[in-house]
């Protein structure tokens, strides 16, 4: 190879192709290839089939003249080189067949389905077998090329390939019946079943079918089935039979009564016997699907009048559910083990599940219900989801993993026309694969990530709906007496998602014992509380603490009349269980507050006027101090228990929830601050120094979180004519008696006051007067300490003070004239060894919430050095809160609407799941959490579900990958 070639052969492999040597030769083959028909075969599914197909092709009809069609028709362009780069086997018919790659041309396809009278008439020129061949693939390109470029949905595509099957047959059939000499002693009709029936068919799959006859008048019947069994015999073959132009499919009719060991075809009373003495469950459940397909129409239709109503009546039969049930755990059982991770139609979470849960559903309520009747599994869904036999929510993510999932069958097929259910493992397969459905960014990782996430909702979702005893109940209309086994509720609460049932068996055994007003009431509510539980992440968890609290409340009667009576209540109560850590344990301390739930205005958070005028009166009635703090404590969680449960809810956005809790820590330090003022005066008497908290951090800034410390500083004056050490002594017991309150054990979560905020941080006093805070700054302050105080918020305690601090630092922290291009050398230099060495060891970069890579720390302090530039002159980013200095600043044009949402996007989402991680968990975490439960949990909270967390953490790295390229390009320029 020259060194022009192989410079050629490297700019290919960029471009996508993994066999850049054979692209090239490939292209000198092919002739004059314009660098945008390459650029073009490099976007398709697999560049290099379709490259080396597109060159076969061209061979056969001429490279000028292939690709004079390829420049003067785009659409014909697009369509072909899709085909070819998804379907190996298709591009080998249009070697064969070059003359029909004009078929694909703007003015030859057709852009909607082709009608299926319209298709037999297509498919009936056909005189043999070649020719049946032929037409068929030709066909398939059409419906392919249709399918590839987004013309058809997934469902118009399977019912074209199921049309196109079923008008095949009846092309067959015609042919069959030309060769044989006896055809017209009987009448012969195929009825399609299976996937041809329900209008679902694949793109290489068996054709599943039966056989009936009728011997015409005066035939003799012995005749009559004999010619009726060789055209039966005939059109298999003539559809799998291998010619010079291949094959189409195999022909299975091994649905019919008594399967491989009955007579291939058999009358219609014969089919009517057998149904109404020997057919079992799983006969019937196949006759869902019944449709004529070919041959005599009438006998067709007779069919289905026959035997369609036998279908209805099947699940009153003994053991229906546990036949169904049984089926379904043979399938798996026959899978081999090496493929039933990789099975995509019978493993666990696959699409048997789908179309058992879903024909199951249908043969149990379709009894009274003709709108659940349909053949097709999707219309069936969509029809249960109608009538209220499938939660909307299940259904809709049924439906949509079921259609990911045909899809994928679909992509796997068609590159070879191979009938196969097995997902590859080779790299290059699940790359070509994955490119065909859309993913372009490591498509063979975010393929078998998707593939996973739906099985795993078809998994839940499936075993919710099919193995739920309800269903027996359902199928056998029992009157009376009707109890579950051990062992059967113990099925249906591994279903719900229960880790443990016989743990779970014996919380429900506990709650529903006796004959109390409180067990009967309880028995009458729990199976709905279970189905909610089992929407949640944890529901052992849930049903555990429910006990808890049924237990602690004992015969309240609000409470069992707010669960009986109010149902939104109750749902709410068991979704914030299973939940939340945090909040169930909040509620556990003090059970009352299940009182908030199911009134929205009892989940608001209080004013903030209001909540501090509460913990005043609360602290002011205790002449006890320890009583007083006790009584600010409790004011304190239960306020965290109503916007706990709020944001679990959903009731709250990030800022409204930061808001809220700022305002209960604020309200919780001033009633500290009475509490502890009091017990100093108690032991020391009147206080001679006035005293502020001043808020720092984002407590500071309006946007604490629930893992936040309270970060404050304090400061005293000391009264005039007091004595100064013991002013500072008083102020100094005053800080280390609140901190001291605060943090102690108790029933109610402790709040750790951080003061090392504070000038000279943990070396300097813990308390200084407001003149030592004012010699500080105008001597020794620091810029980082400036940058501190950018949060700062004066807003507890005595109200002149702080009037007075607020007025000391705003010209530090907005100083005139802005920060000196040193201070913002010096600003850089901090925020580069903040990001170089206080992350700590072993923790991954890009996933550090506070840290990492466009996290909370990248984003303030872009912020914050706007602020310290330019607050001086724009008064709006003089604020303390983060976001209002940023919209301010993209209001001034400092930074671009565009890099200012992406700054936004990413606060708000890491702080949206720092939050959620504490609710979760009941305590926080520096980083994005790893274990797969853990995700689904925060995943639940933030709104993504739980089988939602792979995007969920997409999101996050794509969210702050954007939001540190701001952050590089206006902090860091």
């Amino acid at each position: 190879m020259t060194i022009d070639a192989r410079e050629l052969a490297l700019a290919l492999a960029r471009k996508g192709f993994r066999n850049g040597e054979g692209a090239v030769q490939d292209l000198m083959r092919l002739g004059d290839v314009p660098d945008a028909l390459i650029d073009q075969i490099a976007g398709v599914a697999s560049p290099d089939t379709a490259l080396a197909s597109l060159t076969s092709i061209a061979e056969r009809l001429g490279g000028s003249t292939l690709l004079d069609l390829l420049a003067h028709d785009d659409q014909l362009r697009q369509r072909l080189l899709v085909v070819l780069g998804t379907s190996e086997a298709l591009g080998d018919f249009l070697t064969r067949h070059p003359e029909h790659v004009v078929d694909l041309s703007t003015d030859s396809l057709a852009v909607t389905p082709i009608r299926l009278d319209a298709r037999r008439g297509q498919m009936a020129e056909a005189t043999n077998a070649d020719e049946l061949r032929i037409s068929y693939y030709r066909k398939l390109l059409h419906i392919a090329a249709r399918d590839l470029t987004a013309l058809t949905s997934f469902e118009e595509s399977s019912a074209e390939l199921s049309d196109l099957a079923v008008a095949t047959l009846g092309a067959a059939l015609r042919i069959a019946q030309a060769g044989e000499d006896d055809a017209a002693l009987c009448r012969f009709t195929i009825m399609a079943m299976g996937k041809t029936g329900g209008r679902e068919l694949n793109y290489l799959s068996d054709v599943d079918v039966i056989f009936v006859y009728d011997a015409c008048e005066g035939a003799d019947d012995g005749a009559a089935i004999a010619a009726a069994t060789r055209l039966a015999a005939s059109v298999m073959r003539l559809c799998h039979e291998h010619t010079g132009e291949g094959t189409i499919w195999e022909v299975d009719a091994n649905l019919r009564p008594e399967g491989k060991n009955g007579p291939l075809v058999r009358s219609l009373p014969s089919h009517i016997a057998y149904y109404e003495r020997w057919a079992t469950t799983w006969e019937f459940q196949a006759l869902l699907k019944a449709r004529y397909a070919a041959g005599d129409e009438e006998l067709g239709q007779a069919y289905l009048e026959a035997l369609s109503p036998m279908i209805w009546t099947a699940s009153t039969r003994d053991n229906f559910v546990s036949d169904v049930r049984a089926m379904r755990r043979r399938v798996i059982d026959n899978i081999p083990a090496s493929h039933r991770d990789r099975q995509l139609k019978l493993g666990a979470g696959g699409l048997r599940d789908v179309e058992f849960a879903v024909q199951l559903l249908q043969l149990v309520h379709g009894r009274a219900d003709l709108s659940l009747r349909s053949p097709t599994t999707v219309e069936a869904l969509k029809a249960l989801i109608e009538g209220g036999y499938v939660g909307r929510r299940d259904g809709a993510a049924m439906e949509e993993a079921y259609e990911f999932l045909r899809t994928l069958e679909h992509r796997i097929q068609l590159f070879r026309l191979r009938r196969s259910h097995i997902v590859p493992d080779e790299v290059e397969d699940l790359r070509r694969i994955g490119r065909s459905m859309g993913f372009r960014q490591n498509p063979a990782d975010s393929l078998t990530k998707e593939w996973q996430a739906h099985r795993r909702i078809v998994r839940r979702l499936h075993e919710k709906l099919f193995y739920q005893p309800l269903l027996e109940a359902v199928a056998s209309l029992p009157s009376a007496g009707l109890r579950l086994t051990p062992l059967a509720a113990e099925q249906r609460l591994t279903a719900l998602g229960f880790i443990d049932p016989k743990g779970a068996m014996a919380h429900i055994q506990a709650l529903t014992s006796g004959l109390s007003r409180r067990a009967a009431i309880q028995k009458s509510l729990l199976p709905a509380m279970l189905a909610w539980f089992a929407e949640s992440p944890d529901p052992d968890a849930g049903l555990l603490a429910f006990r808890k609290i049924s237990e602690g409340l004992g015969e309240t009667h609000w409470y069992l009349r707010k669960l009986r009576d109010e149902g939104e209540g109750a749902e709410q109560l068991a979704h914030v269980l299973s939940s939340s850590r945090y909040v169930t344990e909040l509620i556990l301390r003090a059970p009352d507050s299940v009182a908030l739930l199911g009134d929205d205005s009892g989940l608001r958070p209080l004013e903030r006027d209001r909540l501090r005028t509460e913990v005043d009166l609360a602290a002011s009635r205790h002449k006890d101090p320890q009583d007083a703090i006790r009584a600010v404590r409790r004011v304190r969680r239960r306020e965290l228990s109503r916007i706990g449960i709020a944001d679990v809810l959903g009731r709250l956005d990030i800022l409204e929830v930061g808001e809220a809790l700022t305002d209960v820590s604020t309200a919780t330090l001033a009633g500290a601050l009475t509490a502890a003022t009091s017990a100093v005066e108690a032991d020391r008497g009147a206080m001679p120094t006035r005293m502020s908290i001043v808020l720092m951090g984002r407590l500071g800034g309006g946007e604490a979180g629930y893992g936040s410390d309270a970060d404050v500083m304090f400061v005293h004056d000391p009264i005039e004519g007091a004595d100064g050490t013991e002013a500072a002594e008083a102020a100094m017991a005053v800080a280390q008696g609140l901190r001291r309150m605060l943090a102690a054990p108790a029933d109610d979560p402790p709040l750790d006051v951080d003061a090392d905020l504070r000038p000279e941080g943990k070396n300097g006093p813990l308390v200084r007067t407001f003149t030592a805070y004012r010699a500080y700054y105008e001597k020794w302050s620091s810029v980082w300490e400036a940058q501190a105080l950018l949060r700062a918020s004066a807003t507890v305690g005595d109200a002149q003070l702080n009037e007075r601090f607020t007025a000391l630092i705003d010209p530090l922290r907005w100083p005139e004239g802005g920060a000196t291009p040193a201070e913002v050398r010096e600003i850089r230099r901090i925020k580069a060894r903040v990001d170089s060495e206080r992350l700590p060891r072993g923790a991954n970069p890009n996933t550090h919430l506070k840290l990492g890579r466009g996290g909370l720390a990248d984003v303030e302090w872009t912020v914050q050095l706007l602020q310290m530039q330019h607050a001086h002159e724009i008064p709006a980013m003089r604020t303390t809160r983060t976001l209002d200095a940023l919209h301010a600043a993209a209001e001034a044009d400092l930074l671009s609407q565009v890099d200012a949402q992406a700054l936004e996007s990413a606060w708000r989402l890491v702080s949206r799941i720092r939050n959620a991680v504490v609710l979760m968990r009941g305590k926080p975490a520096e980083s994005m959490v790893e274990q797969a439960s853990e995700r689904a949990g925060v995943a639940h909270l933030l709104g993504y579900g739980m089988e939602e967390s792979e995007r969920m953490v997409d999101e996050y790295l794509r969210t702050t990958r954007q939001a540190r390229k701001v952050v590089e390009r206006i902090f860091y320029e």
